[in-house]
């Protein structure tokens, strides 16, 4: 297999004691998480997208949320208790969280954000959520993913 790359995620899975296996896959310009859960052959449910959106003052959050689900804009303002949200663009979700598109992983973040996190994903016996690169997902427990980074938990799906 060849070597994963040493991605700021990955530093912060090590200083957080997470056990993760890596998975490289060769990734898709708007592949999403369908492309990347058939090149591993696992279920997208089980496969995390990172988004980030900005709430009505601007300030950024990260979503975690299944990769066969949308997130609902409404639901997930109701729930932190703000008017609106919007996902940001692509150069906007760069600058906040440090890593492309395709590669934004949760760990590691350069802006400290709030993280929010689909409640139904801390069920799910493992996920696979991006390493902080495009074409590389690693596989942690999601109680890992709870303990490191005390997401908030939300109903946020649609």
């Amino acid at each position: 297999m060849p070597k994963h790359p040493v991605t700021m995620a990955i530093r912060a899975l090590r200083a957080g004691d997470v056990p993760f296996t890596p998975h490289l896959y060769p990734w898709e310009p708007r592949g999403g998480t369908a492309a990347s859960a058939a090149a591993l052959g696992v279920d997208e449910h089980a496969v995390i997208k990172t988004l980030i959106f900005e709430d009505d003052r601007r300030q950024p959050l990260c979503i975690l949320m299944h990769g066969d689900r949308e997130v609902s804009t409404k639901n997930l303002a109701r729930a932190i208790g703000t008017k609106t949200v919007a996902p940001c663009t692509p150069e906007v979700a760069d600058r906040h969280s440090g890593y492309q598109i395709g590669g934004t992983s949760p760990f590691g973040l350069r802006r400290q954000m709030p993280v929010y996190l689909q409640r139904t994903i801390a069920d799910l016996p493992a996920i696979y959520i991006n390493g902080g690169a495009r074409g590389f997902l690693v596989q942690i427990d999601p109680k890992d993913l709870v303990r490191v980074l005390a997401p908030t938990l939300v109903d946020a799906a649609q």
